[in-house]
């Protein structure tokens, strides 16, 4: 693990549930004292003081990525040069420009890379992907997202949206994730965002048009009640995704004419990332360098849909 974070430390926590599949081995961190804290918690084997020592550790084979996004391409590029697999927590980089020079050097290099998009990896999701492939719901016609709630960061002394504090580059990515996995990338997309104090993003919402004039309306917010749900429509009936979505553990199915149908998949103790660390350790296994469900492509489509939308806006790069 690269980085001691409040992500870093849910990360280490999920691991500590597969070790039949996942060794955590090392830490990295940008102190000594932070690393062997770090380590002393989860029973960590090696404690490194930089980064560059843990990517030149012999004895780890892939390294999940857990610091702030603009630091994404600074500390993945670190590890792939060092032939290290990377498991890259969202947002992936900060702009498209970033995600190609990781993408094409994970190619070159031969190295498994993926966007830590854990939400994909939840059973719920994937019997989404198994309803959908049926046609449980008749001809897919569009998708409903909100990922609101009411909390915001401690403002740091930079300009926050530099440090990806602000809901555009924290919260969006999840439902622009999903758009992309349910109906593919847009073809036309629209949006605005709302600025608070010291230009911190507060509120975006978009629309997006996919091939076949199917359309996904989104929000996300950190000044609103909570409102954490998705639906899914379709020309005969509709998939909920119960709050919260991007961590789901039920779905329900309503079908025309048919009563509706309950999925529930509890965590059982889970944290959640435990899913996306499987798919990655599957891969490797199978001497895959991306995975099927969370392809490269498909990240970069997501960053460049960003970067047109801040564009539009006028703030971001």
């Amino acid at each position: 693990i690269l980085g001691t974070g409040a992500v870093a430390n849910r990360f280490a926590k999920a691991l500590a549930n597969i070790t039949d599949q996942a060794e955590l081995v090392a830490v990295g961190a940008r102190t000594q004292a932070r690393a062997e804290k770090f380590a002393e918690v989860y029973g960590i084997p090696a404690a490194h003081g930089s980064y560059q020592a843990l990517a030149d550790d012999p004895n780890v084979d892939i390294v999940y990525i857990g610091t702030p996004h603009p630091f994404h391409h600074r500390d993945t590029k670190l590890c792939l040069e060092a032939g290290k697999h990377v498991l890259c927590e969202k947002a992936f980089t900060m702009n498209a420009e970033e995600a190609e020079d990781l993408i094409k050097m994970a190619r070159e290099k031969k190295l498994f890379l993926m966007e830590a998009m854990w939400t994909r990896f939840f059973p719920v999701h994937v019997k989404i992907r198994e309803l959908l492939a049926e046609g449980a719901i008749g001809d897919l016609q569009g998708l409903n997202i909100h990922h609101n709630y009411v909390g915001l960061p401690e403002l740091p002394d930079a300009y926050p949206d530099e440090l990806g504090m602000g809901t555009f580059m924290d919260q969006a990515p999840y439902g622009m994730g999903l758009a992309f996995s349910v109906l593919g990338p847009p073809v036309r997309t629209a949006g605005i965002g709302t600025f608070g104090e010291r230009g911190l993003n507060l509120q975006v919402s978009g629309v997006f048009e996919h091939e076949g004039g199917r359309l996904t309306t989104w929000m996300a917010s950190r000044t609103t009640y909570d409102v954490k749900d998705v639906v899914i429509v379709g020309s005969e009936g509709k998939i909920e995704i119960h709050a919260a979505w991007y961590k789901p553990t039920a779905l329900t199915l309503y079908v025309k004419g048919k009563d509706p149908e309950l999925f529930d998949f509890p965590l059982d103790g889970y944290v959640g990332y435990e899913y996306e660390a499987m798919e990655v350790m599957n891969c490797i296994r199978e001497g895959k360098t991306e995975s099927e469900i969370m392809p490269l492509d498909e990240t970069l489509g997501i960053m460049k849909t960003m970067d047109s939308m801040r564009s539009e806006w006028g703030f971001g790069k």
